[in-house]
């Protein structure tokens, strides 16, 4: 069960193809993310044009750890090109329940 949860919302660069940029999310989170304490699952959702990543940590501190594990690996840079940075915003949540 996760005790916290990254949920960052985005929209894409124009002409980026949505079929490059998910293989470019599965690539980092397997060579990035999913090498990290505490990580759980990543889920990538969208809506129109928005999308949103749901990360989930075992802890919120493995999840403050994690975000800036990738920074220099080339999977993170790759995954990073898809997405414009002006629409990106990373929230932080505490998991109070699962149901």
């Amino acid at each position: 069960m996760a005790s916290a949860v990254w949920f960052i919302s985005y929209k894409l660069k124009k002409g980026a193809l949505v079929e490059d940029f998910l293989l470019a999310s599965k690539k980092c989170c397997d060579e990035v993310l999913a090498k990290q304490k505490g990580f759980i699952s990543w889920e990538v959702l969208r809506n129109g044009d928005t999308w949103v990543d749901l990360v989930k940590w075992e802890t919120e501190q493995d999840a403050k750890n994690g975000d800036t594990a990738g920074a220099k690996n080339p999977a993170s840079r790759e995954f990073y090109s898809f997405i414009n940075m002006n629409t990106c915003q990373l929230q932080l949540y505490s998991v109070e329940k699962s149901h």
